[in-house]
């Protein structure tokens, strides 16, 4: 009984967040979560353009809460939309992009489309990214796969299964559907196999002659000559010397 209703929780919650995205998708769409408070569900949108999503005087906030409280069932539905700061970092939003250039203009110039976002990721500041746009959809005889990709991205192991972000968009079009799948290596990951080479500076003279280790020299090179003097006023004349000072 337990895993049946925590996948029909699973399934109501998969299917309120494709609703979002078909619905808000084209106005700098990324992804959509949704949460349990006290006070009932909370849905907050993530988005480029958050006003595009609020529309005039909160027209477009009040139509999604009246749907998902009469489609959904949701109780007290409280949606937050949350601005995205740097959306050509966010996988999501530029898979969610390229499907929307396909969708308006047609899969004609993905190539174009391809290296064209890759290069204001990179310009971006990422240190590595990689745009795969695969399916029926793109211009040839048969289904291709095509991958764009700069910079440093790992493929194996906790750096990519953990710290590379990932998105994933379908866009379904008339001469059939193509999948976008965007992954981006954000400019704050430290690798665990990153090698820092460390400069080190030389010495100028002033650093040299104040260095301690030249005052412990000098200061036995003094005790040498003061011992020096004190072996020469202890030495007892002789009689030659002593006739000699007469």
């Amino acid at each position: 009984m337990i895993e049946r209703q925590v996948i029909k929780k699973k399934m109501k919650e998969y299917t309120i967040k494709e609703y979002m995205a078909n619905k808000v998708g084209k106005t700098g769409y990324s992804h959509t979560e949704i949460s349990k408070t006290p006070l009932g569900e909370r849905v907050t949108i993530y988005t480029s353009a958050p006003g595009l999503i609020v529309g005039s005087k909160g027209k477009t906030i009040k139509e999604l809460t009246a749907v998902l409280k009469r489609k959904f069932g949701l109780e007290n539905p409280q949606i937050e939309v949350t601005e995205i700061d740097r959306p050509y970092l966010n996988p999501s939003s530029v898979a969610r992009e390229i499907v929307n250039t396909f969708e308006r203009f047609g899969p004609k110039r993905f190539k174009f489309t391809g290296y064209k976002t890759l290069e204001t990721v990179m310009g971006a500041g990422a240190r590595g990214a990689e745009i795969v746009i695969s399916g029926r959809g793109i211009p040839s005889t048969r289904s291709k796969t095509w991958r764009f990709s700069a910079g440093h991205l790992k493929k194996s192991g906790n750096v990519a299964e953990n710290l590379i972000a990932k998105g994933y968009v379908t866009a379904h079009l008339k001469s059939g559907s193509i999948g976008v799948k965007v992954s981006i290596l954000h400019p704050g990951v430290d690798l665990p196999d990153e090698i820092s080479l460390k400069k080190i500076e030389k010495p100028s003279l002033e650093e040299v002659k104040e260095d301690p280790k030249d005052e412990v020299k000098i200061k036995k090179e003094d005790l040498k000559e003061t011992k020096k003097e004190e072996t020469t006023e202890n030495k007892v004349p002789t009689a030659s010397e002593l006739e000699k000072n007469k």
